[in-house]
């Protein structure tokens, strides 16, 4: 049986285990847990009704959320010319071609998100190994190849997130810090839920959202009641 720290238990004995939140309700519950050294992220968790062995059931996509996600992106574009022009008066952080993808094959991963216009790709998939298992591959579902360097470098750096379901069908998407409003933690939950609604894959059967909870980054998992979007 797993160990729980002294933290976890007096921030579990803060909820009602057995009650589903209004997902307003449900961050202010976070919020009052007693408090921890950091400012801590928080992220909701949602189960889907996908078999994601199957390809048209994979769910993945971007969304920016309302108020950002409380952490500064470090953001890297691949691409020449104007594109990469666009991107440098946009606010990246890094902006280059072949120098870029020869620092970064030699280790360099100081970066959380990788934006690459289409023509780049073919020299970017060559780093599949190193940029897949992070999670930095740019992918055109998540708006990160693009020709528009510009406009995916704004969205990025005003607080732009991935979503991502894993085998199991469950996604995890940050929703911003603890130190946030619980009112501008439920907006940013909400359009995360909504997002994932319209990702809906058309092949899916039966109930889609399954479940949602949200927690904090030492805390028990709060459950959100979904069941205005279900119906929606």
């Amino acid at each position: 049986m797993r160990k729980r720290s002294k933290l976890y238990k007096a921030r579990l004995a803060a909820i009602d285990t057995q009650k589903t939140y209004p997902i307003a309700e449900g961050m202010s519950a976070i919020k009052k847990m007693p408090a921890c050294k950091f400012d801590e992220t928080v992220e909701i968790a949602c189960r889907l009704g996908v078999d994601t062995k199957q390809s048209d059931q994979v769910v993945r996509g971007a969304v920016s959320l309302p108020h950002g996600t409380g952490k500064s992106m470090r953001v890297v574009v691949i691409a020449s010319g104007d594109a990469a022009t666009a991107a440098q008066a946009a606010g990246a952080d890094h902006v280059g071609f072949e120098e870029l993808l020869e620092r970064i094959k030699g280790g360099w991963l100081d970066f959380d998100i990788m934006i690459a216009t289409p023509a780049a790709m073919q020299k970017v998939r060559t780093l599949g190994k190193v940029l897949g298992p992070r999670g930095l591959m740019p992918n055109p579902k998540t708006g990160t190849v693009t020709d528009d360097t510009a406009q995916a470098v704004k969205e990025a750096k005003a607080g732009r997130v991935e979503y991502r379901a894993d085998k199991g069908g469950c996604v995890h998407v940050p929703v911003g810090k603890l130190s946030f409003p619980a009112e501008k933690l439920a907006d940013n939950a909400m359009a995360v839920l909504h997002a994932l609604m319209r990702a809906r894959p058309a092949t899916a059967k039966g109930v889609y959202l399954l479940s949602a909870t949200a927690s904090s980054t030492m805390s028990p998992g709060v459950r959100l009641d979904i069941r205005e979007l279900v119906k929606a």
